[in-house]
């Protein structure tokens, strides 16, 4: 449920049309942009949001449960600490977004529309289209390391620890790490762990003396 004090839910809910969207991109390396589409600067929440937007199509969609919600932007941004180049090197990739419907009228009424991450962006001049993703996405991305018997390091990279060995190829089993390239000791899997033939595996027919298999 989203908070808003009783004055503006009655202007909204009479259909207000002072409103615009407010949008704060935040960078990983902390570089904030704060953009509105009215004609005029505004201040909302501790921030100064500059005129620059003009979206033609803003999709906003929530979703049940925990799968995330997706949202896509579709118009002009104008924005000199948005560069082709930063898009270019991927700067923008994953930038916290927050998106605020504001009435201009009365600046310190505003509502949460949607807070997510950049996962797409492509500019083309002022042109831009962007996708977004909702916060819930970040329980989809896997922390960690995957158990499995095949080894997960790339062939020559830091991990493997060889070199000079670009233009070979290997099927990521440790029979072929020890015996073909002497790395074991440098093996990234697990070729001991129990498959699913051990697990699907009934209790032995014969020599059974009730110990541990």
């Amino acid at each position: 449920m989203k908070n808003i004090n009783e004055d503006f839910a009655a202007r909204l809910a009479g259909g207000v049309t002072t409103t615009c969207l407010c949008w704060r991109l935040e960078r990983r390396d902390g570089l904030a942009v704060c953009v509105c589409d009215h004609d005029h600067p505004l201040r909302f929440m501790g921030h100064d949001y500059m005129p620059g937007a003009s979206l033609d199509a803003a999709r906003f969609e929530t979703a049940g449960g925990l799968r995330p919600g997706r949202a896509s932007a579709d118009g002009a941004l104008s924005a000199e600490a948005i560069t082709e180049e930063d898009l270019e090197a991927g700067l923008w990739v994953r930038a916290r977004v927050h998106v605020h419907r504001v009435d201009w009228r009365h600046p310190e009424d505003g509502i949460l529309l949607w807070t997510g991450f950049l996962s797409e962006i492509v500019r083309n001049g002022a042109h831009f289209e962007a996708e977004l993703i909702s916060l819930k996405a970040e329980l989809e991305r896997p922390v960690g390391r995957v158990l499995a018997r095949r080894c997960d390091a790339v062939l020559g990279d830091a991990r493997c620890g060889l070199s000079g060995v670009e233009a070979q190829s290997c099927d990521k089993r440790f029979e072929t790490c020890s015996g073909v390239f002497g790395n074991g000791v440098n093996f990234r899997g697990f070729p001991h762990m129990p498959g699913q033939d051990f697990i699907l595996a009934g209790p032995a027919t014969d020599g059974n003396d009730g110990g541990r298999r």
